[in-house]
């Protein structure tokens, strides 16, 4: 490895790993990771905290089923500083500061060759099956690398979850457009902000929490609508009966999708971001047909059309910084995946330098 003149580097270093399968985490003091060829040891300076972290900490069938296995470091949404090169790479500089694309994909399926290898057939993810970044170190495929000179940290990191919101926002036109944000987790509040500054005409947010719905008005919705309310009725009467353009459904919650639906005009589109914990049973004659309706599935982001979108929102003057409500050390990470699951936050950044 040539670890170049940026700093000294250690030996060991503090990271948060799943040390079995079972509930709960732990904070160790372990090697500090080795890259191999093509890949980059990273300086993390900023990992922000994804509900699905939350699901590996607390241990839910999704963990079980996809996690691992244990013992590893978790943990995927990142930026840091470039320390160290494995043999082979180089196109990436010492000291630039990168965030990392976290699919880890083969490059030789007939997805990946077709222009989709955000739904390569072998994926992997990182902190999921591979080592992942809560870690003062971490390694990471320099392909996977996307340099972002002039960012905050913590605003570096959040481009991985706001390339979802940028997928799903623009998986078709959006200028012009009424959008509905159907949950306004922390990807729900970045389209929020994204269809805003996309030129939509209106922007619409509804959650069930009203933190959330108060950093969506912050972000730039229009009107937010408590989700227990009658959404479909207050949103065509925002759009003159008509219904709107464009829902973008965030929360992965059933009665949410049904809303969206009927709130959507004939011949609208619907993207799908959120996950549902069980099977959702629709009309699809009604709900989805008779409507003319486009329905897209929207996981991750496009490798790497996604990121250059991203990159010239936030060159254009996009603040994401009021979703970040909590910036605390690695060693708070308890306290971050409790405020997360509760939903008593936005972005959670943990500053793994620190403490």
């Amino acid at each position: 490895m040539d670890a170049g003149a940026t700093e000294p580097l250690p030996r060991t270093m503090r990271a948060l790993l799943k040390e079995s399968a079972a509930p709960g985490a732990a904070l160790r003091e372990v090697p500090v990771p080795e890259p191999g060829p093509g890949e980059l040891l990273v300086r993390v300076l900023a990992a922000s905290v994804c509900g699905t972290d939350v699901h590996i900490e607390r241990w839910d069938p999704w963990a079980q089923e996809n996690f691992g296995p244990p013992p590893m470091v978790f943990g995927h949404e990142m930026a840091g500083l470039v320390v160290g090169h494995g043999p082979g790479s180089g196109r990436v500089k010492l000291g630039e500061l990168v965030a990392a694309e976290t699919h880890l994909v083969d490059w030789t399926c007939y997805q990946c060759r077709t222009g989709r290898a955000h739904v390569c057939q072998n994926l992997r993810i990182l902190g999921v099956h591979a080592a992942g970044t809560f870690a003062q170190y971490a390694v990471i495929p320099e392909t996977n690398a996307w340099v972002s000179e002039g960012l905050a940290p913590e605003v570096a990191a959040l481009q991985e979850p706001m390339g979802n919101a940028v997928h799903a926002a623009f998986v078709e036109e959006i200028a012009g457009q009424s959008v509905a944000v159907l949950g306004c987790g922390p990807i729900g509040l970045m389209a929020v902000a994204i269809a805003r500054l996309a030129g939509a005409r209106h922007v619409f947010a509804t959650d069930i929490n009203p933190e959330r719905l108060a950093i969506a008005r912050a972000m730039g919705a229009d009107e937010v609508i408590d989700a227990r309310e009658d959404v479909a009725t207050r949103l065509r009467a925002h759009t003159g009966g008509d219904g709107v353009d464009v829902v973008l459904e965030m929360s992965g919650a059933e009665s949410a999708l049904h809303q969206g639906l009927a709130a959507l005009t004939n011949g609208g589109r619907i993207s799908l971001l959120g996950t549902h914990s069980r099977p959702a049973t629709l009309d699809l004659s009604e709900e989805v047909i008779f409507k003319g309706i486009r329905v897209y599935g929207i996981t991750g982001r496009r490798m790497f059309e996604t990121w250059y979108r991203t990159t010239a929102l936030l060159e254009e003057g996009l603040d994401i910084t009021p979703i970040i409500t909590h910036r605390m050390p690695l060693a708070e990470y308890q306290r971050a995946f409790d405020l997360v699951a509760a939903g008593h936050a936005g972005k959670v950044v943990l500053l793994p330098q620190e403490g």
